[in-house]
């Protein structure tokens, strides 16, 4: 149990120092915190409700293991290295996947509920 708790600790750690300091989560936040009403009211399931709150976590997720790659990254190195170029593109990939995977469950949802 002891783990645990320090683990929940180290992980609002984390969220304090994202939620000050990276624009990109503060804006995931704010579209989280909206999502969460607006996605009562859309979801005609509440399994759709999950699936529209839990894009936009998972949109969240990518962009903390995005940001924890480029801490490491600039941990190593300042300088240009291809590598650290890959590595930092392959992070920003995967963000632009999840944002991708919210627009889609988003307009599915709401297309469905309004317009079938």
């Amino acid at each position: 149990m002891h783990r645990l708790v320090l683990a929940f600790i180290n992980s609002m750690r984390a969220l304090r120092h994202l939620a000050k300091h990276e624009k990109a989560v503060q804006q995931e936040l704010i579209l989280f915190m909206l999502s969460i009403p607006l996605a009562a009211v859309v979801a005609p399931s509440t399994l759709s409700f999950l699936l529209l709150t839990g894009s936009v976590l998972f949109l969240i997720m990518i962009e903390v293991l995005n940001t924890g790659i480029e801490a490491a990254c600039d941990a190593v190195s300042r300088d240009f290295h291809r590598e650290i170029q890959i590595a930092k593109d392959c992070g920003s990939l995967a963000v632009l996947i999840s944002i991708i995977l919210v627009a889609t469950t988003w307009c599915y949802t709401i297309w469905t509920v309004f317009f079938s």
